[in-house]
């Protein structure tokens, strides 16, 4: 049984629970708790849970109310009866959503049952639990989408900053773990999941390598497990990088982040003193922070994803761009399609820059490539996947394709065009390597950039549909296309009024 058929069958469990009064969100975490003692004796580490507590007690426990007591009582006192960091971790403030029972038999008993491995003995409980974060995060109501990025945009951003052996990396704004999952997964596949590296070195990709922060508790708990069932013991840290506990996070080779969307609350500003511009707005204070945390050598390097209002706001917003790209090479903006994850109609991009060695005039010009404009709507009809990136890639890379982003690719920008000019750029085919035009891929420089105040908001290319009359469609089509625009601005504001106090 593949892992998403897996976790189709658990995520239906919800609709029995429905009647218990549990929503997608609680039902998240409750099996979250009991995957984990699942997951102790998978993983043969049983050792650091008390044996009244242990899975196969409650799996041939024939008393519900008997099981479901010791459960509870379980949830409370374990963080206190553990040596186990990942265990007091996981289950700090732990309790239970159900109420009946017969419930939490019908979940044991479902998990129990299920065959955790594929044909090929492959271990795919990590697959699983990335597939339910996926679900859940696609339930609107349960709000998990402000922590969870598009699985084919973390791959892409990840193969592209190409993380190597050795290298320290960080998400100051860590969600359920995706980006250094997919970091960790991208290196495991290129060097045999490690298999040939010394014991120092497996423990220090398995424990230091990748790391991460995050603000909300119950977002924390699911990374934590998610990393677990990914065989990684990375130090993922409950608390805010925006205050002063973030200034030690600093000396990383890489960064790969998506920053949570808003102001602070009440317009405050970061508690931090180390930042030369703080501000309300927690986009340009995470990108000042990251920017700071990597290594001044020339080769540590971030993709972050911001919303369009970092590329264009004017005061700090001006200030801290200019920041940027004095202290990193800015060589590449993303443009990304409207609506692929956070609400409808948000706007966002992914800035891929490195730091330098020196603190000014790193950016000599920025390559803009606009994947918004006269693309699909993506949804149940247009599935977003890294197919979608295709052109990007080649462009980014001078030539490579998607697939020889898993094999040989060294995250090197050095096959670009080096002309300066505003022009669709001519990219290498990736049939043929012979030179194509794409309009979708142009070259701005830093002195065009400052020319226009160090706006941003650049490298999007005439929207056929505004400039051919023709293509407008219907009318009703076009009031009903502004009726849900006007819709989505209206849930922006309500949130960043929320937000404001």
């Amino acid at each position: 049984m593949s892992a998403d058929e897996i976790a189709n069958k658990l995520w239906n469990l919800c609709n029995v629970l429905r009647d218990d009064g549990v929503t997608y969100h609680q039902y998240l975490n409750e099996l979250t708790y009991i995957l984990f003692l699942k997951l102790t004796e998978v993983k043969d580490f049983e050792e650091h849970i008390p044996e009244e507590y242990r899975w196969r007690g409650f799996v041939e426990e024939h008393d519900n109310n008997e099981a479901f007591e010791r459960y509870k009582k379980f949830l409370v006192t374990i963080s206190n009866e553990t040596t186990s960091p990942s265990i007091k971790e996981i289950y700090n403030n732990a309790s239970t959503s159900l109420r009946k029972p017969v419930n939490f038999n019908t979940l044991v008993q479902s998990i129990e049952k299920l065959d955790w491995y594929e044909e090929n003995d492959r271990d795919v409980m990590g697959d699983i639990y990335e597939s339910l974060l996926e679900k859940n995060a696609g339930e609107k109501k349960s709000g998990a989408g402000q922590y969870f990025t598009p699985r084919p945009l973390i791959n892409i951003m990840t193969q592209l900053l190409a993380p190597q052996l050795g290298e320290r990396w960080n998400d100051p704004a860590a969600g359920t773990f995706g980006f250094m999952i997919s970091a960790d997964e991208y290196l495991r596949s290129k060097y045999e999941n490690y298999y040939a590296l010394s014991d120092k070195e497996r423990k220090f990709q398995k424990e230091q390598a990748f790391s991460g922060v995050e603000l909300v508790g119950d977002a924390h708990r699911l990374a934590l497990m998610n990393a677990r069932l990914h065989g990684m013991e990375s130090e993922i840290i409950l608390g805010d990088t925006l205050t002063e506990m973030g200034k030690n996070l600093n000396g990383f080779d890489g960064v790969l982040a998506n920053p949570p969307f808003g102001t602070k609350k009440g317009g405050e500003k970061p508690t931090r003193d180390d930042f030369t511009f703080p501000t309300s707005n927690k986009q340009l204070n995470f990108l000042q922070h990251i920017y700071r945390s990597l290594k001044k050598n020339g080769k540590a390097r971030a993709a972050v994803v911001l919303p369009d209002n970092v590329l264009f706001e004017d005061g700090d917003g001006q200030k801290i761009r200019r920041d940027l790209m004095d202290k990193c090479d800015l060589h590449t903006i993303l443009r990304l399609p409207t609506g692929i994850f956070y609400a409808a109609g948000v706007k966002t991009n992914v800035l891929f820059f490195t730091r330098g060695k020196t603190e000014k005039n790193n950016t000599k010009g920025i390559w803009f490539y606009d994947m918004r404009t006269n693309v699909p709507n993506y949804g149940k009809r247009t599935p977003f996947t890294q197919t979608a990136f295709a052109d990007f890639v080649t462009a980014y890379t001078g030539g490579k394709t998607i697939a020889d982003l898993e094999k040989n690719y060294d995250g090197s920008i050095s096959n670009r065009p080096q002309v300066c000019h505003t022009e669709p750029v001519e990219v290498l085919s990736k049939e043929d390597g012979n030179a194509s035009k794409d309009e979708r891929w142009n070259y701005i420089t830093r002195e065009v950039i400052a020319s226009k105040n160090d706006s941003l908001d650049l490298g999007l290319i005439a929207d056929d549909s505004v400039s051919k009359a023709e293509d407008l469609g219907e009318p009703v089509e076009i009031a009903i296309e502004a009726l849900n625009e006007l819709n989505a601005i209206q849930k922006q504001l309500k949130a960043m009024i929320k937000e404001l106090g």
